[in-house]
This record gives structure tokens, C-alpha cells and sequence, in this order.
């Protein structure tokens, strides 16, 4: 049985997200004047969702690049995940020789690397010292992407990191939680599928429309 889809598309699915958030935000802190927040979200599904909470908190919008590593013939197995870098995180699947794990972890971090060349131009400069990182993507399938950027992101000295999706494995969510100060998750259905199967429009997000989400601050 196919599952019915829980969001219209991408914005939506950033509206309710951010609306999730800001309730949260608003128990600790009611007038939002003690936190420092910062919206880190992954490129590029993740900025249409992103956009809406840092709007709507007046905080800065960034990215947090980070890449799954596979093998070419089957670009659809994480064997791990790495961040443009050099954050590194390999799945309990890792039979593979020492140089075809060098060479795959490689081959993805330059694709990080290039993705965030194509996009700093366009990231705020933002002091991360003792800010909250809300990290945004439009959803976790297997969490290896976004695991292995809330790892980079512990290297900023940011007071918190806060996790938020709007759909994600209800298998995940106690090893989500461990990940990050908080997990903000707005369904975890079973069975999941994939990302895509939540949502009745999940069209790629181009570079163009990703920059502009950024450089509309």
C-alpha cells in the first residue's frame, strides 16, 4: 500500500516545519531574545524547507554540504557520508577494500566541495560561537547525510544543535535523537519508502532557485 502523501510540496512542508520549531522555541525562551539561532540547512532539498523558519525567526540562513558515498554501480546504497570538510561517516556496511573506500569517500567530498563553491558566494558570515543550529532537510531516508553534518557542525562551538524534518523513519527516531540536543520531526511513518513518497510535488531543487533561497536574507 502506497502511503498518501503528507505535504503539498516543499514549502508547505517548510511552513509547518518552521510553525513545529518556533512552538518549541517559544516554551524555552517566549520572547525569542535569549537564543542565537542559526538555520543550517542541507543543500539543496533541504532550503525550501529551511527558508520559512529563518524567515520567520529573523536569523541567518546557511548550508552544511554534506554528500553520501557509494559505490558506482549502485549510487543509491550509502555506504557512508562525508561533508565538504572531510567529516566522515561510514555505515556498519563496510566491506570494501581500504583503497576503494579512500577512493569513494574521495570522489564524494569533491562533489561537496563543488556544490558548496557553487553556493558560498551566496552563505552568510556568521560567528557560530554559542548559537542554536536548526539543521533542515526535507526529510531523512537512511540519516547518514544528516548524521554526518550535525558531526561537522559539534566543530563550530555551537551551544545546541536541533534537528528538524518533517518526515522521517519512526526506526530512526531514538538513534536520531542521539545525534543532536533535540529532534523536531513532524510524522515518522511506517512503512516509509522513501522521502518522496510524502510529498504530492518533490520536484529536484535547481542550483539557481537554491542560491536565490540563500541570497533572499
Amino acid at each position: 500500500m502506497i502511503p498518501a502523501p503528507l505535504f503539498r510540496d516543499r514549502a508547505d512542508a517548510g511552513e509547518q516545519l518552521a510553525d513545529a520549531v518556533i512552538r518549541q522555541l517559544t516554551e524555552i525562551d517566549p520572547d525569542l531574545k535569549q537564543i542565537k539561532p542559526i538555520v543550517y540547512a542541507l543543500p539543496r532539498g533541504g532550503l525550501p524547507i529551511a527558508a520559512p523558519l529563518a524567515q520567520k525567526l529573523g536569523c541567518p540562513l546557511d548550508i552544511i554540504v554534506a554528500k553520501k558515498i557509494t559505490r558506482p554501480e549502485n549510487p543509491e546504497l550509502a555506504l557512508g557520508a562525508v561533508t565538504a570538510d572531510g567529516a566522515v561517516l561510514w555505515g556498519r556496511q563496510r566491506i570494501l577494500r581500504h583503497q576503494v573506500r579512500q577512493m569513494a569517500q574521495q570522489e564524494a567530498q569533491a562533489k561537496a566541495q563543488v556544490q558548496l563553491s557553487q553556493m558560498a558566494s551566496a552563505c552568510p558570515q556568521v560567528d557560530p560561537t554559542g548559537a542554536l543550529a536548526l539543521v533542515v532537510d526535507d526529510g531523512i531516508a537512511t540519516g547518514m547525510t544528516m548524521a554526518v553534518a550535525v558531526q561537522a557542525l559539534r566543530q563550530r562551538n555551537l551551544a545546541q544543535i536541533w534537528v528538524c524534518v518533517p518526515v522521517a523513519p519512526a526506526e530512526l527516531e531514538e538513534q536520531m535523537g542521539s545525534w543532536c540536543d533535540r529532534l523536531v520531526v513532524l510524522a515518522t511513518p511506517n512503512p516509509f519508502m522513501s522521502v518522496s513518497r510524502f510529498y504530492e510535488a518533490f520536484p529536484q531543487v535547481e542550483m539557481s532557485e537554491a542560491i536565490a533561497y540563500l541570497s533572499c536574507q
